[in-house]
C-alpha cells in the first residue's frame, strides 16, 4: 500500500503517515522499480496503535519509547501505566486550574455588571481589569 492508500484507509493525512515514517516508527519497503514506499499490514497496525496512543494523550516521543520496549521484546505495559498516570495527574491539575479560572471569569462578569465604560488615561488602560483583583478582596 502507498502513502495515500494508508492515509485513506486510516482517515488521516498522508503527511501524518510520512511523519511517523521519518520518525522511524513505520518501516515501509522501498519499491526498487518505482522508488515508492510500500506499507504492509504491520505498518497499518502500528499506525493504528500510534493513533490510539495519541488519542490517549501520549506524546510522539513517549510512543517511541513504548515501541522501543516492544521491539526489545519487553512488555511496554508498565511504562504505559506509569505514563498514563503521570498524564492523568497533569490533566487533573490543569482541569482544576481551568475551574478556578472559570470562577474568576464568572466573578468578573458579575463584578463588572453596571460598571461604566471609561476612557483610558495615562495611567489606566481598562479599569475593569485593573481594579478586578482589588474589587475581589
Amino acid at each position: 500500500m502507498r502513502v495515500s492508500q494508508v492515509a485513506e484507509t486510516l482517515k488521516i493525512t498522508p503527511d501524518t503517515v510520512r511523519f511517523y515514517t521519518r520518525k522511524g516508527y513505520l518501516k515501509p519497503i522501498k519499491e526498487s522499480a518505482s522508488g515508492y514506499k510500500s506499507y504492509n499490514d504491520k505498518d497499518i497496525q502500528r499506525l493504528r496503535f500510534i493513533i490510539s496512543a495519541r488519542q490517549l494523550g501520549f506524546t510522539v516521543d513517549e510512543i517511541g519509547e513504548i515501541i522501543g520496549e516492544a521491539e526489545k521484546g519487553k512488555s511496554p505495559c508498565p511504562l504505559v501505566r506509569d505514563l498514563i498516570l503521570k498524564h492523568l495527574t497533569e490533566t487533573e491539575h490543569r482541569f482544576q486550574e481551568m475551574l478556578a479560572l472559570r470562577e474568576r471569569m464568572k466573578s468578573a462578569i458579575k463584578n463588572w455588571e453596571g460598571k461604566p465604560d471609561m476612557e483610558p488615561t495615562g495611567t489606566m488602560i481598562c479599569h475593569l481589569i485593573e481594579n478586578f483583583t482589588q474589587d475581589e478582596k
